[in-house]
């Protein structure tokens, strides 16, 4: 059996839990190094990172680093292929619902934004969050490294970001020796080659009424993603008395109004999974089965009545 090494700590303002099978020393102490430096890059608790500063600039270019590029092209594809139920240029909307300090850090992030640029624009790829001809969301020029938000939006890619730079370690923990790998972000993971007992990984997936009851169900993965979003955390109280969470619908603007708790999905990739679960939350369950049913993805629902739906999970259920 292959050694089995393995860390739990925080980062993104959520519990991580990185586990190496085989491999050289030092792969899981890269993995937290990596995840913090992703961190840095894309909170937008942080006033110094990458997509805060492209926020504050609303209007202008901001030259960013690979790892941003794809974070927001990713986003803006999530946004496509949801037709914008998943929308990450929601951050105003997210703030003005009572969400504008991070959990963890308590840090502010509001930040006023300069006038458009009035500069000649390079060849770029233009694309909308919800694919509507003619409007221009977000700018990413790949060519010049750098990405522009129109003035009066904000870009957060929120927990899809947790889902991709699960994605972005367990590849490089993968090029870098390790025979298997899961990396789990806040409920968003990865896992690729062998288990820690040489076979595939089994999965877990918690109550989200209850996480000291036994799992809604586990899962069986030899290389693929699971993302759980969730209302049950990630609320408040606002000072009006309102109750509130984090998940927003782009339609109205405002915390969904949905009897859905949890939705988890399995697909190929952990931004796409962390993409879908979200849309749970703003749709039916029926259109919600359909639409991972298109995707070719698998997950299940849970509602605060206690009624839990799945969808394709058959061939992965341990």
């Amino acid at each position: 059996m292959s050694p089995v090494l393995e860390e739990r700590f925080r980062v993104m303002g959520s519990d991580a839990h990185v586990i190496v099978v085989g491999g050289p020393d030092g792969l899981v102490e890269m993995a937290r190094a990596r995840l913090d430096h992703l961190e840095r890059l894309w909170s937008r608790f942080l006033p110094d990172s990458e997509l805060s500063v492209a926020n504050h600039r609303a209007g202008l270019w901001t030259e960013v680093s690979p790892e941003t590029i794809e974070l927001v092209d990713r986003a803006l594809l999530a946004g496509d292929r949801t037709d914008g139920l998943f929308d990450p240029t929601r951050l105003h909307d997210v703030v003005a619902a009572g969400y504008s300090t991070s959990f963890d850090r308590m840090t502010g992030d509001s930040h006023d934004q300069p006038s458009p640029s009035t500069e000649s624009s390079a060849p770029v790829h233009r694309r909308s969050s919800d694919g509507a001809p003619g409007r221009d969301v977000v700018e990413v020029d790949r060519s010049g490294m750098r990405v522009r938000i129109p003035v009066g939006s904000g870009f957060d890619p929120g927990g899809m970001g947790k889902g991709l730079a699960a994605d972005v370690v367990s590849a490089e923990l993968m090029e870098n020796g390790a025979l298997g790998v899961c990396v789990n972000v806040g409920g968003d993971l990865r896992v690729r080659g062998r288990g820690p007992a040489d076979g595939d990984w089994i999965i877990g997936v918690d109550d989200p009424r209850d996480a000291a009851a036994p799992p809604v169900v586990e899962l069986r993965l030899s290389d693929g993603a699971v993302a759980t979003s969730s209302r049950c955390r990630r609320r408040w109280t606002n000072t009006d008395g309102t109750e509130a969470h984090h998940l927003i619908d782009p339609r109205t603007g405002e915390p969904a109004r949905t009897e859905v708790l949890a939705a988890t999905v399995v697909a190929a990739e952990g931004w796409q999974a962390e993409a879908l679960a979200k849309t749970a939350f703003m749709s039916s369950t029926d259109a919600f089965m359909a639409r991972l049913a298109d995707a070719g993805a698998a997950g299940l629902v849970v509602t605060t009545d206690g009624f839990t739906r799945a969808s394709g999970l058959g061939r992965f259920v341990a």
